[in-house]
């Protein structure tokens, strides 16, 4: 017990002195360093006791009804929007001639080791419980190049989309679909074909989806990994550190050009005067004018940006042939930190991708600026996103959801070598062994969380919009005056054979007011009055419902008995 009050002791002087370095404004640092201390005496503390940490701990002997950091409920109004992104996605895919498929939650942990780069750090693993060593999915093209690589022979050339969630051990931003357990809908295009003709069907997919969702104007953002990594190897970037360098360039959207490059300097330990001469390129961004600008620089010696800006050339002539160039930006920033992707890379972004206030970056300075000892880069924006707030009492970083922005709402790449890797490493062949041939594949994943925030968003401000309603009820039957309880069941069932959808308040006598602001709550566009008059007479009243506006004058149109299923389909 003695320990114990120990702790406790250890743990109220480490927590004073937190909040006294927080009031007298230490360096960040510092305030982590002793939080750290915090939460380590915590878990001593919770491995001497047994009793959970933090907000699992809930009030004494009470359960803390909550969801996972990262996850929510979806009540039956968002599954309304969620169904119609699903079904809207799954409608453009089918149309393209894609095929369903489906593969387990959770992979074997080498299946996705190594193909993520810095993001790796992400994937939640599974505890070890005397079987395979497993983890969750971190996205659906993995599983889908494993799938490939099983399949070689059934499957060489394959459309194929997949609706399904994956899991990452992110920082979560809730408001703006960034969680921890989320959907992706994925088409990918496996198979060998001519040059470009899949990559310009897959950006003819994502616009034609991001259109149909009518989730706003959107831009596409696309670029070549050939290109970037030439850039890269003109620049005199180390072949060792080719990706950590463009995982920091990709953050590019989201931090100014002086924050970038200190990351590459300072964290990742790249030549400040490299830095400088990558900034001169990754600035860039347009058309098929910069590729023609980029064909006349040192790019133009590199074999390997040469075959990249001989596919964006050929790309962009197929998206003038379908009609969507004007949705693109030819963006040399954008890098895509995946370690598999081999192509043409590309990001679907909103207005609400980015971070608010976060302007356009200006262009890198002229070198003369740097040559007075200058390696600031180009000026920040003027109102630069803050950076992540303090540490909260779990020792994890809390963010501030009003500063940070969706982020792309749909991205993807080529991936020529990831069934080969597979192949391979199932052959037992050796780094120096041949590779085994593998099978190309293009594809796009759309973030339904992030699609989700942006028209649920759109929908608060649309009194209209058929969002706002939990179901899809078109017709309430109410009673009249008495219960009539059997004739509005056989009423329903009349309805629902003819393929109506139809409710009735179950209870024998309900209130007539009562049925009625259910129909106002639910927002059912048609309510059929029945009662001993309408009975004995054949006949029915309905109204069509117009919220609780409605004029009382209305009484409803008389309509036979018989007729009432016509009469409903016409108008519905």
């Amino acid at each position: 017990m003695a320990d114990i009050d120990a702790l406790r002791a250890k743990m109220k002087t480490i927590g004073d002195h937190v909040r006294t370095l927080k009031a007298q404004g230490a360096p960040k640092e510092q305030v982590d360093a002793e939080v750290a201390k915090l939460q380590e005496a915590k878990k001593e503390l919770s491995e001497s006791t047994g009793e959970p940490l933090g907000e699992e701990k809930g009030k004494k002997g009470r359960m803390a009804l909550k969801t996972p950091k990262g996850t929510r409920d979806w009540a039956p109004s968002d599954m309304a929007l969620r169904e119609h992104i699903f079904s809207t996605l799954a409608r453009v895919f089918k149309k393209h001639g894609g095929s369903n498929i489906d593969t387990p939650v959770f992979e074997l942990k080498e299946i996705l080791a190594g193909k993520y780069g810095e993001d790796s750090k992400l994937i939640y693993d599974l505890q070890d419980q005397g079987g395979e060593l497993c983890s969750l999915r971190y996205d659906l093209t993995v599983p889908f190049a494993r799938f490939l690589a099983m399949n070689p022979t059934q499957y060489a050339n394959i459309k194929r989309y997949h609706i399904a969630k994956v899991y990452r051990r992110d920082q979560p931003v809730m408001t703006k679909g960034r969680m921890r357990e989320f959907y992706q809908c994925d088409f990918d295009i496996a198979g060998h074909y001519d040059s470009m003709v899949p990559d310009a069907e897959i950006l003819c997919i994502v616009c034609e989806a991001l259109t149909e969702l009518e989730i706003g104007d959107f831009t596409v953002k696309i670029n070549h990994r050939k290109i970037l990594d030439g850039i890269f190897a003109v620049c005199g970037v180390p072949a060792q550190k080719i990706r950590s360098i463009s995982s920091a360039i990709d953050k590019l959207d989201k931090l100014p050009w002086v924050e970038v490059r200190k990351e590459m300097t300072e964290e990742k330990g790249l030549d400040p005067e490299v830095a400088d001469r990558i900034g001169k390129y990754v600035m860039l961004k347009g058309g098929p004018e910069l590729l023609d600008r980029l064909k006349k620089t040192e790019l133009a010696n590199n074999k390997m940006a040469k075959q990249g800006m001989d596919d964006m050339e050929l790309l962009f002539a197929y998206l003038d042939v379908y009609g969507i160039s004007d949705k693109m930006s030819f963006d040399l920033s954008l890098a895509r930190g995946l370690d598999y992707y081999t192509g043409i890379i590309y990001e679907a972004v909103t207005q609400a991708s980015a971070p608010p206030g976060f302007s356009t970056i200006p262009p890198v300075p002229p070198p003369e600026s740097q040559a007075n000892g200058s390696h600031a880069g180009p000026s920040a924006p003027s109102s630069k996103p803050p950076k992540k707030s303090k540490k909260d009492a779990e020792g994890e970083e809390e963010v501030d959801e009003t500063t940070v922005g969706v982020g792309s709402i749909a991205a993807g790449g080529r991936y020529d070598e990831l069934v080969g890797m597979f192949l391979s490493a199932a052959s037992g062949a050796s780094g120096s062994a041949k590779k085994a041939a593998g099978i190309p594949c293009v594809g796009i994943s759309v973030g339904v969380e992030r699609v989700f925030s942006i028209l649920h968003q759109k929908s608060k401000h649309d009194e209209e919009s058929r969002w706002g309603r939990s179901k899809e009820t078109e017709v309430f039957i109410v009673a009249v005056a008495e219960g009539l309880l059997p004739e509005r069941m056989k009423l329903a069932k009349e309805l629902w054979d003819a393929g109506i959808k139809a409710e009735f308040m179950q209870k024998a006598k309900p209130k007539f007011r009562a049925q009625f602001d259910l129909i106002d709550k639910e927002r059912v566009p048609f309510a059929v009055l029945l009662g001993p008059d309408e009975l004995k007479n054949g006949i029915v009243k309905v109204k069509v419902q117009k919220g609780k506006d409605e004029t009382k004058e209305d009484e409803g149109e008389v309509v036979k008995r018989d007729d009432l299923v016509s009469w409903l389909k016409q108008r519905l």
